[in-house]
């Protein structure tokens, strides 16, 4: 989820407009989570609690969400400084303030959510929701059947060692090998380096799925919009691994 402007933030909750917001936030009129904002130029996530004049500026746009099958050569952000194509480029027919929630690699297709449910985007990507996604990694040379049972049972990075993940063979040869990955933590690349570490770089990478929503039958640049349901679900699934400090065994799924 991108920070914004104060400003933006309050203008696109239609209290008033961006002018307006800067002339109230200098007048010493307006607080973010309890704290006051005199200044300009500070950012916020766009979910973030606002009161002005002592009253909350409550956020009345449609909540929406989208499985969007991510291209190569597209970045996961709102804005790019480089004036690169992004996630959000796909969205500019729609009426909403849409971000990414989570990030795929500029080099990465597959799935992605977007949205403009803050509730679900910190959801998706808060490390203690352990939401799991799924990776089809096609990778340099014969990877062995120790190798798998390595990146299995965890390797270690410079970041320290991965949790346990589940991992499925597809096929092998001498110049390829192609692998399923199924995890439940998201740091940076992490696909990759696990699959350095072993020894065998990444030629391409293409993320299946985020929870239950998969993309597969999504074609590269579309997206659809989630369900009510399917949205709860998520909800519901991140909350009880947060609530419980839940980390899946998804080793022993079939």
């Amino acid at each position: 989820m991108e920070l914004e402007r104060l400003q933006k933030i309050i203008s696109s909750r239609g209290y008033c407009s961006r002018r307006k917001a800067e002339e109230l936030i200098l007048a010493g009129k307006v607080f973010v989570e309890g704290t006051k904002v005199d200044f300009l130029g500070a950012k916020f996530l766009p979910n973030v609690k606002i009161e002005i004049c002592g009253q909350e500026i409550k956020d009345t746009e449609e909540k929406v969400a989208f499985a969007f099958n991510k291209p190569l050569g597209v970045v996961s952000t709102a804005n790019d400084d480089q004036g690169r194509r992004t996630v959000v480029d796909f969205f500019k027919n729609l009426p909403y303030r849409l971000y990414p929630a989570g990030r795929l690699d500029y080099n990465t297709a597959g799935c992605l959510i977007v949205t403009n449910d803050g509730e679900l985007a910190a959801l998706i990507t808060h490390p203690s929701s352990h939401l799991e996604k799924a990776y089809i990694a096609t990778v340099e040379g014969y990877i062995t059947d120790e190798e798998l049972r390595t990146l299995h049972d965890g390797v270690m990075l410079e970041d320290g060692m991965t949790l346990p993940c589940k991992v499925l063979l597809g096929k092998r040869n001498q110049e390829v090998s192609i692998i399923k990955l199924i995890i439940h933590e998201g740091r940076n690349r992490q696909v990759r380096r696990m699959c350095e570490a072993v020894g065998h770089n990444v030629k391409s990478l293409y993320r299946e799925s985020v929870g239950m929503i998969n993309c597969n039958d999504i074609a590269r640049g579309h997206y659809r919009q989630l369900t009510d349901k399917e949205i709860e679900h998520i909800k519901e699934l991140c909350r009880d691994n947060k609530a419980n400090n839940v980390i899946p065994d998804i080793r022993k799924k079939k």
